[in-house]
């Protein structure tokens, strides 16, 4: 009996031990992988605020538990709340209980059109998706900011990440982008690097997204960028697939086809010489700094590899390209790609 008694006496000591390691860790053990900015508004519920911050926050059980301690289900004030890497719940609830931060770190990357760049804005400042479109197609401010269309104002909105005021208006984000991509042209290298392709920062931008869309390989964008550049300096149609996705208004195409080229469209770069009006897409900045460090080389065509890998054959004549482009369209047909 007495040896009974000490077994259970160890179990429960072990049993409690364990419990009580358990719940330091999840109060106490980090619950924030990496720092993130959650932007809370005034129109959504208490639960739908805490689905929000717990997306980025582990122990879900101990939040909610402490989050109710300290009174935190009377209600959230609105605001952008920064939870830095290491936090541990205690720690995360109690930024929301005694107050936000209301800068937001605002990240900009891959969006093909304003309506998808508003979107992934607004879900990082207070103003909606709605508010941040009107700003993108707002006449007075295109016109402002120089250019004829939020197509070619896309241009100024350099893919990186900004310290921003969660409050900020959208008139006055698309101001703060045009500094931005004022400041990063102005560049006394980056300028040298303008002299050198012979285009425009513009011109560069809008050659950039044809190529942040033909290649995935950051390794190949300064060659394919100087295929393009080759066939501008001879006048020579760029004939780029993308634009013909983005002419249909559709990327999801998988085969461009013959139909596809006579597509009567300023952007279709097989029926039209030259640069299409506007960018296609933002590009990412290993494709704009492939445009500026264009590989100096005779190729005048490429084709996607028969191995489906994302990378190209690059050909300087026609015959040779003819081949590549066969064995391409073989291996699509093999795949039943239609």
């Amino acid at each position: 009996m007495k040896r009974k008694i000490i077994v259970i006496a160890i179990v429960t000591v072990a049993f409690v031990g364990i419990l009580g390691a358990w719940g330091y860790q999840m109060f106490y053990g980090p619950a924030v992988e990496e720092r993130v900015t959650v932007v809370l508004r005034d129109e959504e519920s208490y639960a739908e605020m805490t689905e929000k911050v717990k997306r980025s926050i582990a122990y879900d059980w101990a939040f909610d538990f402490y989050a109710r301690y300290l009174g935190l289900d009377g209600g959230i004030e609105p605001g952008a709340y920064t939870f830095e890497e290491g936090m541990n719940v205690i720690e995360a609830v109690r930024t929301l209980k005694f107050g936000s931060d209301n800068s937001v770190r605002l990240t900009i990357n891959n969006a093909r059109t304003p309506e998808i760049l508003a979107g992934k804005i607004a879900r990082q400042i207070e103003a909606d998706s709605v508010a941040v479109v009107a700003a993108l197609r707002d006449e007075a401010l295109i016109e402002e900011m120089g250019f004829d269309s939020a197509e070619a104002m896309f241009s100024i909105f350099l893919p990186n990440s900004y310290d921003v005021y969660a409050d900020i208006s959208p008139e006055a984000l698309v101001r703060r982008m045009k500094q931005e991509s004022d400041k990063y042209w102005s560049d006394a290298e980056r300028q040298k690097l303008l002299a050198r392709v012979e285009l425009t920062p513009f011109e560069v931008m809008t050659l950039a997204s044809i190529v942040h869309e033909e290649t995935n390989a950051r390794d190949e964008m300064a060659r394919v960028a100087g295929v393009y550049i080759n066939r501008l300096r001879i006048g020579m149609p760029l004939q780029a697939d993308p634009t013909l996705k983005y002419a249909a208004g559709d990327f999801a195409i998988k085969r461009v086809l013959d139909r596809h080229k006579e597509i009567e469209s300023p952007y279709n770069t097989y029926m039209y010489a030259g640069l299409p009006p506007t960018p296609i897409a933002m590009p990412d900045m290993a494709a704009v700094e492939g445009v500026l460090n264009y590989e100096d080389h005779d190729y005048l065509y490429f084709c996607a590899r028969p191995e489906m890998d994302g990378r190209h054959n690059f050909a300087k004549t026609l015959a040779e390209h003819n081949r590549n482009a066969d064995a391409y369209h073989r291996a699509l047909n093999r795949m039943k790609i239609r």
